[in-house]
């Protein structure tokens, strides 16, 4: 069953990641984020560090937002583990719960995420960081 639910996950994000860059609709990443530093006005993060946000419904309610320190080559799920509390399945390769906010079967929602506005092609537990990346986690129905 879990394996079914990974797979219907993965087909559903790659839909969403050839959707969005198909259709020229730039809503996605025009999130509303919550700022606690000068840096987030003019977008810019500092050169040894990522900026984190955590958002719902493509940015319209923000859970969570920081900028976090890390070196080269970092790992995003690390990162994500050290900084907020996350809940994951599947031998800690899929992301269920940040900041206690759960994704939902019922509601068909998942953790979303996005890498300077694209989605990558690894998951968050393969995905090397770089300093001055902006990640966003959202959550989003994937019906």
């Amino acid at each position: 069953m879990k394996k079914w639910i990974l797979q219907l996950v993965v087909i559903m994000a790659v839909g969403l990641l050839f959707g969005c860059s198909s259709d020229g609709d730039t809503e996605q990443n025009t999130n509303t984020r919550v700022s606690t530093n000068d840096t987030s006005d003019t977008g810019e993060v500092s050169e040894e560090s990522v900026r984190i946000t955590i958002s719902i419904n493509e940015g319209v309610e923000s859970v969570n937002e920081q900028e976090i320190p890390i070196e080269e080559g970092d790992i995003l799920m690390d990162v994500m583990e050290e900084n907020f509390y996350i809940e994951t399945e599947f031998d800690g390769t899929f992301i269920t719960s940040i900041e206690r906010v759960e994704a939902s079967e019922e509601d068909q929602t998942a953790w979303m995420f996005f890498v300077n506005d694209e989605m990558p092609t690894v998951g968050a537990n393969e995905y090397e960081l770089s300093p001055g990346d902006v990640v966003v986690f959202d959550l989003q129905s994937w019906e």
